[in-house]
Formats: structure tokens, sequence, C-alpha cells
């Protein structure tokens, strides 16, 4: 049975970080996903999960950069060496805060060196923590221009080329519509390579209760194949995120 994460980088962000656990497991949440917590202080967010009983589903490899910045080295050419130390650094946070999945950020590249300067560094990441679940993320153009991995198609041959058992797909409800449409063929054709599943509402990634996506029928989709990882909530609530969170006690 798949249980629900709320993303604290967009969820609760009325209250001061810590704060946000216990706030996520009185609105009904299992577990938290916080993108960047490269400069949070490690213990307070070990402390706050533990006492919520919450369990640290996902981060992203860094840099923790909101301001334009680059999003992500694995595909950029000539940043092997950031990639690298950006990812022994993410894998520090993650064993310490026991963290499920790490989000492998491609970043903005493009053609044939960026392919293969992507599948280099998942094959140098996969083998560096052998432990640790990995994945990529197809991210649309809109929010993201110039992300390499714009593609759910792209993502799955980039995995095949990769083969490594720890690697597999983020398959975001919200990025799949924007990029592909039709998000439930989509699950079909993808759900076997798919390790983690994150949910927000299209168009306006807000709360996933309305917009485009048949969020029932994705829901029976998961179960029907027997998916049973957990599904990040990764939206910007239109208020404050309790005043909208009904849609999880739908769910």
């Amino acid at each position: 049975m798949a249980r629900f994460a709320a993303n604290l980088t967009y969820l609760f962000t009325e209250l001061p970080m810590q704060q946000r656990f216990a706030a996520a497991r009185r609105a009904g949440f299992d577990g938290v996903e916080i993108l960047f917590p490269y400069d949070l202080p490690c213990g307070d967010l070990v402390a706050a999960a533990d006492a919520a009983g919450l369990e640290f589903v996902l981060l992203n490899t860094p840099p923790p950069n909101w301001a334009g910045g680059p999003r992500g080295f694995a595909a950029r050419p000539g940043n092997e060496a950031r990639f690298r130390a950006d990812f022994d650094r993410a894998l520090r946070l993650a064993d310490t805060l026991k963290v499920r999945h790490v989000h492998v950020m491609a970043g903005r590249a493009q053609g044939a060196a960026a392919r293969a300067t992507l599948v280099r560094n998942l094959k140098w990441a996969a083998a560096r923590a052998p432990h640790l679940s990995l994945t990529i993320e197809p991210i649309n153009a809109s929010d993201n221009p110039g992300y390499y991995l714009n593609s759910f198609h792209l993502a799955a041959e980039i995995l095949a080329e990769v083969d490594a058992p720890n690697l597999g797909l983020q398959f975001d409800a919200y990025q799949a519509q924007m990029i592909h449409g039709q998000v439930l063929t989509l699950w079909e054709r993808f759900a076997p390579i798919t390790r983690h599943v994150q949910v927000a509402g299209c168009p306006g990634r807000h709360e996933p209760s309305a917009g485009v996506i048949d969020f029932s029928s994705f829901y029976r989709a998961l179960e029907a194949s027997n998916y049973d990882g957990w599904i990040g909530a990764e939206y910007t609530p239109l208020s404050s995120t309790e005043s909208g969170v009904d849609w999880l006690r739908s769910a």
C-alpha cells in the first residue's frame, strides 16, 4: 500500500522548518521530502522527524540554489568534479537522515556530450552508493528551460543504458502531464521502472485535487500495478497548507 510524504520545501511554509514535521503528521502524512536540506541543522531535522514519527523519503543532489542558478550538474560536461563532490555531500546527508531516495538532478545541458556525461555520472553514482536508491526525474521546459532530462522516453533510455539496480525513475504526475499529457498512459508504460511517485495538480502545481489530472483514476492505477512505494506531495498550496489538505484524506 502506497504512503504519502509531505514535501516540506513546499508545504507548511507558514511554519519554521522544524515545526513542519509535526504539522505533516497531524495532516495525515507518513513521511517527508526536503529538496535541499544542506544548510539546515541536521540534528534538528533528525530530532523533528523522530518526534513526529516520520520517515525521510527524498532529497535532491545539491546545489541548493533557488535564485535562477544551476539545478544540478549530472549532465553538464566539464563539471564532473563538481558533480562528484556534490554527490558525496548528498550521500553523507542521506546516510545521516536515513533517506530512502536521492534524486540526481541532471541540470541544464544539451546534445550528445550531455547524454554521455549523464550516463557516465549516473554509473559512477550508482556504484558509489549501492545501498541507496537513486532516481532521475524528467522536468518540463516551461518550469525549467534547458533542463536536459525533459522527456520520460529519454529518461527510460538513460536508465536502460546505465543499467544499475539501484537507479530508477521518479514519476511526477505534474511533470508527466506538462511534458506529454495522458498521465495514465504514461504510468502504464513506465510503472515498471518507477521508484518514487510525486503528485501536484496541473496546471498550476497546486493541490492534487483539481485540474486536468484524474487523480482518483491515477491512484487506482498505482494500486492496480502493485506500486507500494511512496507518493510525494510536491505542490504549492493555494492558501495555507492545512486549509487545502482535504485531498489527502480522500486519497
